[in-house]
């Protein structure tokens, strides 16, 4: 960077500004593209060619020209030197390449039989470089105009005839070989030669057409200078696999559109010539006749190239979507169910451990395909969107060779079996719960009516059938004697009592009394007969019956909760109504840790709120007590 630096300090003002910037940023693209190269990936050669002919490339064609250039304007010494050695550096440039294009991605040759095309290029590069410095020719190259360096005696027309064919055999050859490698390979290295192969195939167009009109236009240089800082960027993304398999893409949307340039721009001038022969040549109306035409085939002219160039150079992508398309098709026609999108993916990319999970906004979950809650694994995700709002993710694994953009668009495009899935899935998934729901409460209603008929055939029914065997005993002494009777009846009055009791105890589950004049004389003695302060802020208002029975049961078990588990020296029961919902509130300061999947009581609230079409939540922190909450729909 420093010696750029000086090259562009000393040719400022001297040559074309845009010939000093634009080099200045190949030679600093060269040798940055190594140095990351070189960093993650020391063990491929690649890096360390790049940091090497790049500085000497910076060196003598920038900083030894600048230097040639400010010392013939300047009088400083040593610049015809510099400018000797600048003219001639370029074939060393050209062989950094040869060998790039020849160990490229993997840093070695692709067989024995090509170590003889590196030779090769040297022995060009040594015979046309000792050709075309010493030739009386290259004065143009000098700002005196003549090469001071110039051998009269040397054949150097022969020394080029005969390096430059080597040295350009070996180049071509090498780039040969990128072909043959591209043949030979598949998967990963594929993808990384498309890279490269794409800035090659733009240099091997730009580079020959730059040479030839190198005395011609500055455009040449222009050029040039575009073309080679393509060359080092396109390796360094292929080489440490950044964003690989956009390639394919950008290959398709590159060619796509410049064929659409083309032919849009073909089509404007027919209809020009055309129109402008009826209207005449000046005619405005030609000019707004041929835009508007070529406005409207932009369109449908886009969608038919780029299928076309899709079916020609981006192949996996043609056919993963015309697969979807098929596929839709058929969930149209009833032929096939939604749910055979994941079968689908999994076919197009052939990966059999693909599987697609659909987010739910409702539950803010994700499920499969069957409706069952998933959890995150350890494979890799990809997530899927439409706008803003996730739609699902896909897992796969990670020797899956695919690109995720391919598989967002595919996913994308066939986004309505997806939808359908999603919406079976989460009707599917609200089935179980209703079930699971119903089969709790059913199993809890039998278990609470086996265990109010035990307690009453063990104790109340016991209870009574001795109050009735007593009077029975007390009716046989009736004639013998009146203390007797009198302790008999005392002695079944007691057992009337205690059945009472027994019968309160049974009934103690139930909504008392005081629910009848509404939730704050209810809630206030839930608070008179608790062993510990209770704090009570309900309205005075009444709501919808089976509202406010469920608002009696939440406070009964958090209440019973904080008493018996949770050893809290306080609770604080709330109700609040606020846009038609019902708010219910039980906060103690106890031990926390509460759980519904412990405990009956719990879930059984929760399917009693959910019953009602409302919403249940427990925020219990251990150590830090416990708060439930539930809201209630409370509209009239």
């Amino acid at each position: 960077m420093v010696v750029e630096i000086a090259a562009v300090v000393l040719s400022w003002r001297l040559e074309p500004t845009y010939d000093t910037l634009l080099y200045a940023v190949f030679g600093l693209t060269t040798v940055g593209a190594g140095a990351v190269i070189a960093q993650r990936r020391p063990e491929n050669p690649i890096g360390w060619l790049f940091c090497g002919f790049g500085l000497l490339n910076t060196v003598t064609s920038d900083l030894l020209q600048g230097w040639g250039l400010r010392a013939a304007t300047e009088g400083w010494p040593g610049g015809p030197l510099a400018e000797w050695i600048s003219s001639s550096s370029w074939l060393t440039s050209g062989y950094g390449w040869t060998l790039t294009f020849l160990l490229f991605p993997t840093g070695r040759l692709p067989g024995p039989r090509w170590r003889l095309v590196p030779w090769t290029g040297a022995a060009g590069l040594v015979l046309g470089t000792a050709a075309w410095s010493l030739s009386p020719d290259r004065g143009r190259d000098f700002v005196g105009g003549r090469n001071p360096w110039a051998v009269e005696s040397l054949p150097t027309g022969l020394l080029l005839a005969v390096g430059m064919p080597l040295f350009l055999g070996s180049l071509i050859a090498a780039v040969l070989s990128l072909a043959v490698r591209f043949r030979n390979t598949s998967g990963l290295e594929r993808q990384q030669l498309k890279w490269f192969v794409l800035a090659a195939c733009v240099a091997g167009v730009a580079l020959p057409m730059s040479f030839a009109l190198w005395y011609v236009t500055p455009v040449a240089g222009v050029l040039a200078a575009v073309a080679l800082s393509g060359l080092p960027l396109a390796a360094g993304a292929a080489i440490l696999r950044y964003r690989l398999y956009d390639i394919d893409l950008f290959i398709s949307r590159t060619v796509a559109y410049a064929t659409l340039t083309v032919s849009l721009a073909a089509a404007y001038v027919v209809l020009i010539i055309a129109l402008g022969t009826l209207f005449g040549r000046s005619s405005g109306w030609a000019t707004a006749a041929a835009t508007v035409v070529c406005a409207i085939l932009f369109h449908p002219l886009r969608r038919r190239i780029q299928d076309a160039v899709d079916r020609r150079f981006n192949r996996s992508r043609y056919d993963a979507l015309r697969r979807m398309a098929a596929f839709l098709d058929d969930v149209r026609g009833g032929r096939r169910a939604p749910e055979d999108v994941q079968t689908v993916l999994r076919d197009i990319f052939a990966d059999p451990h693909l599987e697609l999970l659909m987010f739910l906004p409702e539950s803010q979950r994700y499920v499969d395909l069957a409706g069952n809650p998933r959890y995150d694994d350890d494979r890799h995700r990809i997530a899927i969107e439409r706008g803003a709002q996730p739609i699902g993710v896909v897992l796969h694994n990670s020797k899956a060779e695919f690109s995720p953009e391919l598989l967002r668009r595919v996913v994308e495009e066939g986004g309505l079996a997806v939808e359908i899935a999603r919406l079976r899935a989460e009707v599917r998934l609200q089935l179980s719960e209703v079930e699971a729901s119903r089969a709790r409460i059913v199993a809890a209603g039998h278990a609470e009516r086996r265990r109010i008929e035990r307690d009453l055939h063990d104790g109340a029914q016991q209870r009574l059938v001795s109050i009735g065997l007593a009077l029975r005993h007390a009716q046989h002494q009736l004639g013998s004697s009146a203390d007797a009777v009198g302790s008999t009846l005392d002695r079944a009055v007691a057992e009337v009592s205690v059945a009472i009791g027994e019968l309160r105890e049974l009934a103690r589950g139930l909504p008392p009394t005081q629910l009848d004049a509404g939730l704050a004389p209810a809630f206030h003695d839930l608070a008179r007969r608790a062993p510990l302060p209770v704090s009570v802020d309900v309205p005075s208002e009444r709501f919808e019956p089976g509202v406010e029975a469920a608002a009696y049961f939440i406070c009964c078990e958090g209440l019973t909760n904080a008493v018996k588990h949770a050893n809290a020296t306080r609770v604080d029961l709330a109700v609040r109504c606020h846009q038609q919902r019902l708010l219910v509130t039980v906060k103690d300061d106890g031990a926390g840790g509460a759980d519904a999947a412990q405990g009956t009581g719990l879930t059984g609230l929760a399917d009693r709120v959910a019953a009602l079409g409302g919403t249940f939540h427990i925020d219990s922190t251990p150590g830090k007590g416990t708060t439930l909450t539930a809201e209630l729909p409370c509209g009239s």
